[in-house]
């Protein structure tokens, strides 16, 4: 068997897996993680926004359709179902983490993790991101809010800092995804491609900074995702659709989009390697989320699942209105999200979270050195 064609059996027999239930015996088990903590923004958020006051209880999120596929009523994530963070978890072995906002589900469970994440949130600080004219819509729990949480919650449970380190040694962290909305708002908001490049190290130095702290709190393994490749969502596609055919790639995304989140991503694993010589007692992880997203495409199309459109969303060639967005009033749901892998046009379905979580654990596995003695 020729390497290529083994390479193809891999990806065929992961995409299987993640497919039907293979989580009760994943190797991920090997790491002995008794926590995950995670800070980033809606692709991860679990119930933390819609938990702010005044805006949370009012967002799409807080209210079906969201959460209709698993949980059969809405918890706050941006999915009709599952995170890839709760794949994670589910991998690892230990309860779906429960957002920092619901205090009696930390009080109860934070012993296993607790989740950060807040939908909407930035790298950046919000007055940061003023000061160049870019507005934070959604909300001020930015990074660096989200990280006091984390310490704050360390100081409740922890008896000193010793205490925390002997707590941490089994725990990952997850910093990020975060700084996607940095750019997101910043391109909606009229800003050029040029403009948005020199954005970049200022992002990517919240996110190692973030990192710094964490690991100074006792992280011992700690994964840094990558964006997206953005160019393929249908929010981008509706608002920069052209006739003209070389904006596009040979999977109908666009290509300057896509060339910027690949410029963002090679910065943070640039930065990530500089990290890594300062602090080498601690083990990061590249959390590579533009080639996972580019498997799940070839996954869906040998499967023949629907790649372009969202399933819950309203007219166009992607099925997708940013005036009448998946949630509001007469907004259609598709019959069979399962066969979908845009859920709302910006966040992917269960489905679709799913098959990324596999290539990223299968992908991150090794790089993690979890040794299965010892």
């Amino acid at each position: 068997m020729t390497y290529i064609n083994l390479q193809k059996l891999v990806f065929l027999v992961l995409a299987l897996c993640f497919l039907v239930s293979c989580n009760n015996a994943h190797p991920f088990r090997i790491c002995r993680f008794d926590k995950i903590y995670q800070l980033g923004d809606s692709i991860s958020d679990t119930g933390n926004l819609v938990r702010e006051f005044p805006v949370g209880a009012s967002t799409p999120f807080a209210k079906l359709p969201y959460g209709e596929t698993f949980f059969k009523n809405a918890t706050g994530r941006c999915s009709n179902g599952l995170l890839m963070i709760d794949y994670f978890a589910m991998a690892a072995g230990v309860p779906l983490l429960p957002p920092y906002k619901n205090l009696n589900a930390t009080r109860d469970f934070g012993h296993h993790g607790v989740n950060f994440a807040v939908a909407g949130s930035t790298a950046l600080p919000t007055e940061v991101l003023a000061s160049q004219h870019v507005f934070s819509p959604v909300t001020a729990s930015s990074l660096n809010v989200q990280l006091d949480w984390m310490f704050s919650h360390f100081n409740s449970t922890c008896l000193d800092d010793q205490d925390c380190v002997e707590k941490l040694r089994h725990a990952l962290f997850m910093v990020g995804e975060i700084g996607g909305n940095d750019y997101n708002y910043a391109i909606f908001q009229g800003k050029t491609m040029d403009e948005l490049r020199s954005m970049v190290p200022e992002v990517v130095d919240a996110v190692m900074n973030a990192t710094r702290r964490v690991i100074n709190s006792g992280a011992k393994r700690v994964v840094i995702p990558g964006n997206f490749p953005i160019g393929c969502l249908p929010i981008y596609k509706t608002a920069f659709q052209t006739n003209i055919s070389t904006a596009y790639d040979d999977s109908q995304c666009l290509k300057q989009l896509n060339e910027f989140a690949k410029y963002h991503n090679e910065q943070l694993q640039e930065a990530i390697e500089k990290l890594v010589q300062e602090k080498p007692n601690a083990i990061l992880v590249y959390g590579d989320y533009y080639n996972a997203y580019e498997f799940l495409l070839k996954v869906a199309r040998y499967h023949g699942f629907e790649t372009e459109k969202a399933c819950c969303g309203i007219g166009g060639k992607y099925n997708f209105n940013m005036t009448r967005m998946c949630g509001a009033h007469d907004v259609p749901v598709c019959e069979d999200p399962h066969r979908y892998m845009s859920w709302d046009g910006v966040h992917l379905t269960q489905k679709g979270y799913r098959i990324m979580a596999g290539w990223l654990l299968h992908n991150i596995f090794p790089k993690l050195q979890c040794r299965l003695f010892g």
